[in-house]
């Protein structure tokens, strides 16, 4: 089994995968077992973590030394170390980190690659192995809400970051006297009549009508009005379904692009090409 995990500025959601027990015509993207998450706190020790993953294990019927490999995907530079001795000594093994210099499969048009956000590129791993030779837009909310266009050559053309929709609601609570805190969540009506209804009102329209205009732009921009396949993940993403905004929404999509990505880098030096100190092929 593979213990596949994404460490956020929010949360750590992690995944495990089971490995196919055949093979198919179909890109070998596991099974996905068991999902959880963690809030992501700085500070967090490796024994805090290694409890806390083998408490998951134990509870969904897996042995620690069933876990195979680990793979870690980080925003947050000071839970890696953590990580990194977690695994040592709960799961006797060094983790495969997606970090600048490991194969991705993606040409990074980045002015300096080494500043994409890990996630962001598994994110756009996964997306070329489920819809090879097609041009698609990855849009992610979490903390902070992104944007990934790939070309059908996988080509990484470049994004979009804008605040989230959590910390959208907490900047208005935060600098505002008397705005609330709400739950974010679909509202039946654009036009609200109370103060929490238009706060929901903002952050759930406000973000579908970003998103149409960003998806435009970027179709214009870098796809020659092509219109690219839209793909939605990211903890907030199924709160949009039904807002025809997306052609696939995929929650588990991080975690498939790492399962991938550690596959790749297993794989003899000769079949998939390195170059060192960007994410590239």
């Amino acid at each position: 089994m593979i213990l596949a995990l994404d460490i956020g500025n929010s949360n750590i959601y992690g995944g495990i995968f089971e490995r196919p027990t055949r093979r198919t015509s179909k890109p070998d993207l596991g099974s996905m077992r068991v999902q959880f998450r963690k809030h992501s706190k700085t500070g967090s020790t490796s024994d805090e973590l290694g409890l806390f993953l083998c408490g998951i294990l134990r509870e969904n019927g897996i042995d620690r030394s069933e876990i195979s490999q680990i793979a870690i995907c980080s925003v947050v530079p000071d839970i890696v170390h953590s990580l990194k001795n977690c695994c040592r000594k709960y799961f006797a093994q060094a983790p495969f980190i997606l970090e600048p210099g490991v194969r991705t499969g993606l040409n990074v048009k980045y002015r300096s690659p080494h500043e994409l956000g890990a996630d962001r590129i598994a994110n756009c791993i996964a997306a070329t192995h489920l819809y090879p030779n097609r041009n698609f837009i990855v849009i992610d909310f979490g903390t902070a809400t992104t944007f990934c266009a790939v070309n059908a050559e996988k080509d990484y053309l470049g994004g979009v970051i804008l605040a989230g929709l959590r910390i959208s609601m907490e900047a208005l609570e935060l600098k505002t006297a008397r705005l609330p805190i709400v739950e974010i969540a679909r509202p039946e009506h654009v036009t609200g009549r109370t103060t929490v209804e238009n706060i929901q009102s903002g952050l759930y329209y406000g973000t579908i009508g970003m998103v149409k205009e960003l998806t435009q732009r970027i179709t214009k921009e870098v796809f020659e009005g092509e219109k690219p396949l839209v793909i939605g993940t990211g903890g907030f993403a199924s709160l949009f379904d039904q807002a025809g905004i997306f052609d696939e929404q995929i929650s588990d999509l991080v975690l498939k692009g790492l399962y991938i990505a550690l596959k790749m880098n297993a794989e003899p030096a000769g079949k998939t090409a390195r170059l060192p100190l960007s994410l590239s092929p």
